[in-house]
């Protein structure tokens, strides 16, 4: 029945559900049905799967349900497009009950098939990013929140986007309309549902500090600590309303009225500031000591795992092996005592290749009893004791450590002949990207992480990676924080890596008291960092360019030493570098000079941005602004650079009708360089992770 079964299915007599596909067909029915389709499309989707870099068993998974998915619709591959694979992903959890491996392999199918180009133009890259969406707009963001009153809820969705064109990315635009609308008037639509505008009462403005003053917490309320940033919003919008009535009276002036908040609330904002300066302090203080203790721990972890699973992987053929004085027992699976494949076997006339034995993982019995899987716990070591070394030494943010690549890794050749390794970091935070130079000991740790991916893989895989902030996934990159999920290959979440550190803290702790109640997050490594720069004599503007700061205000912050020591280094190294310098360096600017200063810089500003020319120096291109690789075009101009494109696409037709051939060619350059600053300025415009 089941033989029969699976032949009626393949030759499409029969469309069966996906139940009937997952309980009644044979285990091979995927080379069934593709010797019974003779697809050329299916036998190339097929052996795209097969050339993915993941295991054997995953692989033969995947065709599997690729099978399954045309069956089940009565479709053949060229008909297969994203809203069939979502519908199957659907069917395929209800029936299978394990949702998060059946849409890894819908992903994996849907990241070949967009490979292949067979998916419409627009389709998102990856099944995930079609199911969550892109970047919200403002209007999701509020109405998400369910403002009732309509016009109040389009004078915050044109005031929240008047605020975003002057630049926010889509995590401060989220944090934003969640403090005017969530936290503002919602919370005022709750106490006076009848409220119509923005002119509140004295009352309802107590009742709402009454509100939004506390937070409610499994262990009872407790007091807002960023209420200040909440007063500070919701006082800007009333005096930007304001402001802004005045230059269009017509928009604006019908909600511009008193602000409520009075200028003494936010009285209390610096020292509240400082409160928690000096709390950030104390945690690193607390931190700093134990540090050496983690990396100890971490490091001889990742030691003694390793030399367990070569252990382990050497004595597969014995019943058991010793290990640090114990002795172990690999366990046995029942798939493992079937008798193994025989090879190809014929079926009808027809030469299938046997199912892949799936993978073994090296699970042993202590000898206590427990079940031990060697291979998850060594990996968990090696990617934690990577993870912390990292950080610890350059300092870079938890985004900025994910977002780390083969491409990161760089040389620079001194004079002297000398190569010193570079690390460059992507610009996660802000725009400027940086550099840092890498130490024998930071090197030593990229190379174990390139090594290891290369003798599992062969290579480093070129990945996507989501990030949770923009809602959107990069350019397929090498990065080097990457892992198997399923039958993808995925990028670390900064969740995963706080349960990595949380649970190196708590293994430290069973050895060490001084680690009882106390963890380690990314943002820890980096204050430690700056702290142990400054207090080993580096000059502070040296450290706030390692860091990424623009400011140097903001690397004082983050050093938990006194301010006097921060202020006697900085000052010592402006003292030797004055003392290194010649007396006219530091004469006053004439009115002529600073006039020919500022002469210059008018005098870059162009129709489609700025040029990024030197001081002194004069257009070098003859004004062809749009092929100048010195023109930084502003995001605003994207428009301007489209009608530029239709103009010059209607150019070169003419001149491909009148033959004019030098013509053809120079427009064809023209347009590529316009292309590529449209993209520059799209990228600039939504804030995204530049790829390397």
């Amino acid at each position: 029945m089941t033989s029969g079964l699976t032949w009626l299915v393949a030759m499409r007599i029969i469309v069966p559900s996906v139940r009937t596909l997952h309980r009644d067909v044979v285990a091979d029915f995927s080379m069934i049905f593709r010797e019974c389709q003779q697809d050329r499309l299916l036998d190339q989707v097929a052996d795209r799967i097969r050339g993915t870099p993941t295991t054997d068993t995953q692989k033969h998974r995947a065709l599997t349900e690729l099978s399954y998915v045309l069956a089940s619709q009565g479709i053949p591959a060229s008909d297969l497009s994203p809203g069939a694979l979502v519908h199957f992903q659907h069917e395929l959890r209800a029936v299978r009950k394990k949702g998060n491996y059946d849409r890894q392999i819908a992903g994996l199918i849907w990241e070949v098939l967009h490979s292949m180009g067979r998916f419409p133009e627009g389709t998102p890259a990856t099944i995930r990013a079609a199911r969550r969406g892109g970047p919200r707009t403002v209007e999701e963001f509020v109405d998400y929140h369910g403002v009732k009153n309509a016009g109040v809820r389009q004078l915050l969705i044109d005031y929240i986007n008047q605020r975003a064109a002057l630049g926010m990315d889509h995590s401060s635009l989220r944090g934003l309309t969640g403090l005017l609308v969530r936290n503002f008037w919602c919370v005022i639509e709750h106490i006076n549902p009848g409220q119509q505008n923005l002119d509140l009462t004295e009352e309802i403005y107590e009742a709402w500090r009454q509100e939004v003053d506390t937070i409610q917490t499994p262990d009872g309320p407790r007091p807002r600590q960023g209420i200040w940033d909440l007063l500070i919003a919701v006082r800007a919008l009333y005096l930007d309303l304001q402001a802004w009535s005045l230059e269009d009276p017509a928009r604006w002036g019908p909600w511009a009225t008193k602000c409520p908040i009075p200028p003494i609330a936010s009285r209390g904002y610096k020292a509240g500031r400082r409160r928690m300066a000096e709390r950030i302090a104390d945690r690193t203080r607390a931190r700093q000591p134990l540090l050496d203790l983690l990396v100890r721990h971490v490091t001889s972890e990742k030691e003694r795992l390793r030399a367990f699973r070569e252990a382990a992987a050497g004595s597969l053929d014995d019943d058991g092996f010793d290990f640090g004085g114990a002795r172990y027992t690999h366990m046995t699976h029942r798939k493992s005592q079937r008798a193994p494949a025989k090879g190809p076997r014929a079926r009808r006339g027809i030469e299938f290749e046997a199912p892949p034995e799936p993978e073994r993982q090296l699970r042993v019995f202590s000898p206590a009893g427990h079940k031990i899987n060697i291979t998850d716990q060594e990996e968990q070591a090696f990617w934690t004791w990577a993870a912390i070394e990292i950080l610890r030494l350059t300092g870079i943010r938890h985004e900025e450590l994910l977002e780390l690549s083969h491409l990161s890794i760089r040389q620079y050749r001194r004079p002297n002949g000398e190569i010193v390794g570079l690390l460059v970091i992507t610009p996660s935070k802000t725009d400027r990207e940086r550099v840092i130079p890498m130490s024998p000991e930071l090197l030593h740790v990229i190379a174990e992480m390139i090594r290891r991916h290369k003798e599992n893989l062969g290579t480093i895989p070129l990945i996507r990676r989501w990030d949770p902030q923009e809602r959107e996934h990069s350019e397929p990159l090498p990065f080097l924080f990457q892992h198997s999920s399923g039958p993808l290959r995925g990028v670390f979440s900064t969740t995963r890596i706080a349960k990595l550190l949380r649970a190196a803290c708590t293994a430290a702790a069973e050895d060490r008291p001084e680690f009882e109640g106390l963890a380690f997050t990314p943002h820890d490594f980096r204050r430690i960092f700056a702290t142990d720069l400054v207090n080993n004599g580096l000059p502070i503007h040296i450290g706030a360019a390692l860091l990424g700061h623009a400011n140097l205000q903001t690397t004082r912050g983050y050093v938990a030493v006194f301010d006097e020591d921060v202020v006697r280094h900085y000052q010592m190294h402006l003292a030797n570098r004055r003392a290194m310098r010649p007396d006219h360096e530091y004469a006053r600017v004439t009115d002529a000079e600073w006039q020919e200063f500022e002469d210059h810089f008018d005098k870059r500003k162009v129709e489609l941005g700025a040029c990024g020319r030197p001081y002194g120096t004069p257009c070098a291109h003859e004004h062809a602004c749009v092929r100048c690789p010195m023109l930084h075009v502003e995001p605003r101009m994207i428009l301007r650079l489209d009608e530029l494109e239709a103009d010059l696409i209607a150019r070169r037709e003419r001149a491909e009708t009148e033959g004019w051939k030098g013509e053809v060619d120079g427009l064809e350059l023209t347009l590529g360089h316009l292309r590529d600053k449209r993209d520059r300025a799209t990228r600039l415009r939504k804030q995204t992770t530049a790829p390397l």
